[in-house]
């Protein structure tokens, strides 16, 4: 492909971002936005409009998103239209005031009866507080304080402080070089990863201490072990640990609730977002009635968790996945995104790792520079008007023709790739730096 040197800082996303590092710090609010993940000098940056699967950037070009879909929140596509109507007729009626919203008494209704196992629910807007107020409850029902994880779980003091003692402990959870800055040193060894499969050590933990939780991820990187899952529901029972699945991201992405579901192990308490209001902020905890009635003794407590927009919002998502059942497509279409991207590997002879669930696939060139060859995989992308990395989170609009998109541009760039990937200037191709892997500062 041919090098072109236009695009490099001169679109004003990047001219923006420039400005936006020197008066918000990192950057922006999330790492996985930030253009140094991607292309640093040549992503977009910013949004004025999404709708679909296509993504306007500050200067009218318009881009396919085959990307990460607004970070996976939206399976049903950008501005799914019954769920901004239903918001915007909230927004009419207002969002918030002294009394409380009806619609989250609904909402938790729905969702208990998704997971029948459950009976009560709280609410709140992220992901990260959503994983706090499960360690709270939990903490509180057990007066136990070390936790076990093994998966991501935010950004959080309780969870970061497993990298106290060992800055590379949670680097196989998702993230790596998480920094624990800022975090209170006493709180080492409260919480303690655990890897997923080895059911040894975490039958070792369990046995050896007082755990107030086994908080996990039901599956990310590869297929949910039901047998594994089913021995630490059996471990956690035996000593009086609360069980905590964290689905803010597995949530319905292969079924009508929790990916837990499919493999028939119930937790004590279960995490939804990401998808339950797809792109609105909302998320919840629920759980067993013995668990989560220690939530009546702590103080767990916030204004905007109060607001309308975010469960207004699910009921109506909720409403269109029980009736289109998305997901049914979503994992044929994963399922073929996988399939070619292996074949169009092997064709251009090139060895490849294909990793997550298949709704949320990733994939990596088995290389020492791959880091710049999925800099550069972004950069030619961005020629084609396409939103491409390493990452590809399908919804519901990915058709087959515009997937013959994605395979199209997948077949140049991996040929390409392949024809230079042993050339010494095949680094001179980049228009910019490379990108970023994990965490790390930008300055």
């Amino acid at each position: 492909m041919k090098k072109n040197k236009k695009n490099s800082k001169g679109n004003s996303g990047q001219k923006l971002y420039r400005k936006a590092k020197k008066i918000i710090p990192g950057g922006n609010m999330l790492l996985s936005k930030r253009p140094e993940m991607f292309a640093p000098d040549i992503w977009p940056s910013y949004f004025s409009k999404a709708k679909g699967i296509n993504v306007w950037d500050l200067d009218g070009n318009k881009f396919t998103d085959f990307s990460i879909m607004g970070i996976g929140t939206n399976i049903l596509g950008y501005g799914r239209k019954e769920v901004d109507e239903a918001v915007m007729q909230t927004i009419r009626s207002g969002n918030l005031s002294t009394l409380n919203c009806p619609e989250e008494v609904e909402l938790a209704e729905k969702l208990v009866e998704i997971n029948p196992w459950s009976s009560r629910v709280r609410f709140a807007r992220t992901g990260g507080e959503a994983n706090s107020i499960a360690i709270r409850i939990a903490r509180a029902a057990t007066n136990r304080d070390k936790v076990a994880v093994c998966g991501y779980h935010g950004w959080h003091d309780w969870y970061l402080s497993a990298n106290i003692a060992k800055d590379s402990a949670l680097d196989g959870h998702l993230l790596p070089g998480l920094s624990t800055s800022g975090v209170p040193r006493k709180l080492e060894g409260l919480t303690v990863p655990f890897k997923y499969g080895d059911i040894d050590s975490i039958a070792k933990l369990i046995k050896s201490e007082q755990f107030a939780a086994v908080k996990m991820e039901v599956a990310r990187s590869t297929k949910p072990d039901k047998e594994f899952l089913e021995e630490i529901r059996k471990l956690t029972k035996k000593h009086g640990t609360v069980l905590i699945f964290d689905e803010c991201t597995s949530g319905f992405r292969e079924c009508y609730g929790g990916l837990h579901r499919k493999v028939n192990v119930e937790p004590d308490m279960a995490m939804f977002g990401k998808t339950l209001g797809n792109g609105y902020a909302i998320t919840c905890v629920i759980g067993s009635d013995d668990i989560m009635s220690a939530c009546e003794n702590s103080f767990i407590s916030s204004t905007f968790w109060t607001e309308r927009i975010g469960p207004t919002a699910a009921i109506k998502t909720l409403e269109i996945m029980k009736q289109e059942k998305p997901w049914i497509f979503m994992n044929q279409q994963a399922s073929k995104v996988r399939k070619n991207l292996s074949k169009i590997a092997k064709k251009n002879n090139l060895e490849i790792t294909i990793g997550g669930l298949p709704v949320l696939t990733n994939f990596s060139i088995n290389h020492p520079d791959w880091l710049k060859i999925k800099t550069y995989i972004t950069q030619e992308a961005l020629k084609h008007k396409m939103l491409i990395s390493n990452s590809f989170y399908i919804s519901a609009l990915h058709t087959d023709e515009e997937l013959d998109k994605y395979y199209q541009f997948i077949e140049l760039i991996f040929r390409d790739i392949s024809n230079h990937l042993d050339n010494d200037n095949f680094c001179g191709r980049l228009e910019g730096p490379h990108c970023h892997e994990g965490f790390q500062r930008l300055n």
